[in-house]
């Protein structure tokens, strides 16, 4: 089908709920997209930060297709090999990088989902009905995720939403501790705010809201759900900052293009009661089949090192372009933005033009998430493109 017929076709039926660019991307690999008319695309946006370990890896596609052949969905009402053995590896992971000593996980189908869990378990666990989020994080759309959301656009159609929300600046210690009290049952934060511009968090900053937390009773919950998965550099953003929460919620690229959300916390918290959670395809052994192919990735390829190192050779490229539209270059990792002066959007298209797939965050910065994989010479192309477009 070419573009024409794909376009008619599709938004005769479409929801009109998500907007689109005038490209009918059919075909990926590594960290190259390919549209219907046959040109090639740079992914610097990994399909929204899914798509870490690349589009199409080997490794992967061979255990979906494994798989598939023998089981696609199996609820939690049963036992499974293959989410035992999931859960087995991902728990080795998280204890190791957050420092946990046992590990409880509750899988589902999105990142959006694993914040709704974490809601309620913070609510079950400590009988306490107050969050605390930050002013412009991002953690989601559906009515709980989108209560801790800071942008009015996303929430303003919606309300009421979940009460008992507050929202406070980021990496102010201050606002922390006048927000955090005896009614806070969890505080919700972004190593890294990506939807909102690109902003790292301090390590003070961090390291304040788990003493407070601590101290106060309540659940710190980390959303690692873009950061996560060596996108910054650690296979957890939490380490950067020796961080250790008690609450880590993943998604995007842990399933490595199967929809998969995780809920995570330090097993001494305690557990669910059966019956008051649950998701008919959460840990489906697809999707964890899939996961445990990530997982060896990850390890065996050394992602998150690769990361770190061509994240800083992305941002000092970036740094280098000699163009007054750049007001800050920032990020962690493979995890970049760019503040412009101006709008980004007629940035994004000229970067299509140039075979570059980049994305927004907010009105004007420019976001960068190429796959963990993507070569050196792609890395560079993308900081020539970006050098012509911002001439």
């Amino acid at each position: 089908m070419n573009y024409d017929e794909i376009y008619n076709l599709e938004s005769t039926y479409a929801s009109g709920a998500v907007g689109r660019r005038p490209v009918a991307i059919v075909r990926a690999r590594g960290a190259t997209l390919w549209d219907s008319e046959g040109r090639a695309y740079i992914d610097c946006a990994s399909a929204h930060g899914w798509a870490n370990v690349g589009h199409s890896h080997p490794t992967v596609t061979a255990a979906i297709q494994a798989q598939a052949d023998t089981l696609v969905a199996q609820p939690e009402s049963a036992y499974n090999d293959v989410r035992a053995q999931w859960m087995q590896e991902l728990a080795a992971v998280l204890q190791t990088s957050l420092g946990w000593e046992t590990c409880a996980i509750h899988p589902s189908n999105s990142g959006t989902e694993a914040i709704e869990a974490a809601i309620k378990l913070a609510r079950l666990l400590t009988g306490r009905r107050g969050l605390v989020a930050a002013r412009r994080g991002f953690h989601g759309r559906t009515l709980g995720s989108l209560s801790l959301t800071w942008n009015k656009k996303y929430r303003q159609p919606f309300e009421p939403l979940v009460a008992g929300v507050e929202h406070i600046p980021y990496n102010s210690i201050e606002a922390a501790e006048a927000a955090i009290g005896d009614e806070t049952a969890a505080v919700v934060v972004e190593i890294v705010q990506g939807e909102g511009g690109v902003f790292p968090g301090e390590t003070e900053y961090f390291q304040a809201l788990r003493r407070l937390c601590t101290e106060r009773g309540a659940l710190l919950v980390v959303d690692e759900i873009q950061t996560g998965v060596g996108r910054t550099g650690r296979w957890l953003a939490c380490e950067h900052h020796r961080l250790s929460p008690d609450v880590v919620t993943l998604g995007k690229s842990i399933g490595g293009g199967v929809p998969m959300g995780v809920t995570a916390w330090r097993g001494e918290l305690g557990r669910f009661k059966a019956g008051t959670h649950g998701s008919t395809f959460g840990g489906n052994p697809l999707a964890c089949a899939a996961s445990r192919a990530v997982l060896q990735v990850m390890a065996e390829e050394r992602l998150p090192e690769r990361a770190a190192r061509l994240g800083d050779r992305l941002m000092a490229g970036l740094r280098a372009i000699p163009s007054d539209q750049v007001r800050e270059v920032r990020g962690l990792g493979l995890m970049v933005g760019v503040e412009l002066r101006g709008k980004v959007t007629p940035v994004l298209q000229a970067l299509m033009d140039r075979g570059v797939w980049a994305l927004p965050a907010g009105m004007n910065v420019l976001r960068l998430l190429p796959p963990l994989v993507i070569s050196e010479a792609e890395l560079d192309r993308v900081v020539e493109a970006v050098g012509e477009t911002l001439r």
